[in-house]
């Protein structure tokens, strides 16, 4: 069930405590993909996982603005702090858990929630009456060419939906992409913006994207999300 499309008779009759939360990020990923890349992923994978699941799970709305001050100097970037991040996770599965629905699961799709979703999961499940675990949808499958608005990502969006995808725009993304992310030197990352190694914020080639391997992606992802979903609900919290 969705939050978004129920009415609050349809969220008190749902006989689960667990929840899936959505968390993304609107933030510049190259000339060719959208600004909200991170989070209508991480929404798809939560809406396929949900369906992939044996049970019944409560589908929260998306937070769509997350840790992303490293994108700041690519126009249509958002960003908040990581404490103003993982007080709105923290107090939405807040909200969740007053209704019951206390194992939540994040799906997130930015890499720059990873820690601080980590650690508030951390904070709910040791302080607070829920208890939560992050799951980032990529780390969740093989997807070696990850990037930024690069293959994995353009193909999950060309196949959710592919007019999203700036096709006439491939090359120019690949001419001012970097091959990898940072500028790494003894294991050290010398860049904290992406614009200091990458010419128009992408990483990786998008031109190897195919709506094909996007779906592949997605089917992958949900099967790893229901299985974490099983897990969590399973879980014994005593």
């Amino acid at each position: 069930m969705h939050l978004s499309e129920a009415t609050w008779t349809d969220a008190a009759s749902v006989d689960t405590d667990l929840a899936i939360l959505p968390v993304g990020s609107t933030e510049q990923h190259g000339p060719h993909a959208p600004l909200g890349t991170d989070a209508l992923t991480a929404a798809a994978v939560a809406d396929a996982g949900a369906t992939a699941f044996d049970g019944e799970v409560v589908v929260a709305p998306t937070i769509p603005v997350g840790v992303a001050e490293e994108h700041r100097r690519f126009a249509g970037t958002l960003w908040v702090s990581p404490d103003t991040f993982r007080a709105n996770v923290r107090e939405t599965v807040q909200s969740l858990a007053h209704h019951g629905w206390d194992r939540v699961v994040v799906v997130n799709g930015h890499g720059g929630n990873v820690d601080p979703l980590r650690e508030v999961c951390a904070t709910i499940s040791r302080t607070d009456d829920a208890y939560a675990v992050p799951f980032t949808w990529f780390d969740s499958v093989d997807a070696p060419d990850m990037g930024h608005g690069g293959p994995e990502e353009t193909s999950l969006v060309q196949h959710l939906d592919a007019d999203l995808v700036r096709e006439d725009r491939l090359d120019e993304a690949a001419e001012g992409a970097a091959d990898g992310w940072g500028e790494w030197v003894s294991g050290v990352n010398l860049a904290y913006d992406s614009d200091e190694f990458s010419e128009n914020g992408t990483v990786g080639d998008p031109r190897e994207a195919s709506a094909e391997r996007g779906e592949r992606l997605l089917d992958d992802a949900s099967e790893a999300l229901a299985a974490l979903l099983a897990a969590v609900r399973d879980r014994d919290l005593s």
